[in-house]
């Protein structure tokens, strides 16, 4: 199998205002919008994709209509996160987890989209040698590989 494109669709009973959430705190712009339906792109890289569905809509399995997203974390990595920790902060949105180093290579916080929805905003940074050693050359974080 070839993968053209990959993106989490998150299904919720908000489309409109899951939507609005990404759009104003995180710059995503739609690229198809619908009531049941929000795909959305960032504009200055449309590889980066996040889409919005009703979970009652008739596209979604029987078995699965109605169940909204839960246990899902979604990692943004930024250039910038101390700024972005600031800036969401200061926006309202809920720190759950306040910025940290960790030692495998990550400065982070988590907040929450309104489904509950974990949002892990990241930069990398060079692991401690402990954790180092356990990347590939080319993923070693915080190095310019």
């Amino acid at each position: 199998m070839k993968t053209t494109s990959h993106y989490p669709v998150l299904m919720t009973n908000d489309v409109a205002g899951t939507a609005a959430f990404f759009e104003r705190h995180f710059g995503f712009r739609p690229a198809f919008a619908a009531d049941w339906y929000v795909h959305l792109q960032l504009p200055d890289d449309p590889s980066v994709n996040l889409a919005v569905l009703d979970a009652d809509h008739e596209t979604v399995p029987e078995p699965a209509r109605g169940h909204t997203v839960s246990g899902l974390l979604l990692n943004f990595e930024v250039e910038d996160v101390d700024a972005e920790y600031e800036r969401l902060g200061t926006a309202g949105l809920p720190v759950l987890l306040p910025l940290r180093d960790e030692a495998f290579g990550q400065r982070h916080f988590i907040t929450a989209d309104p489904n509950g929805v974990l949002i892990d905003v990241i930069t990398p940074i060079p692991p401690d040698p402990m954790f180092a050693a356990a990347y590939t050359a080319d993923a070693l974080p915080g190095t310019g590989a």
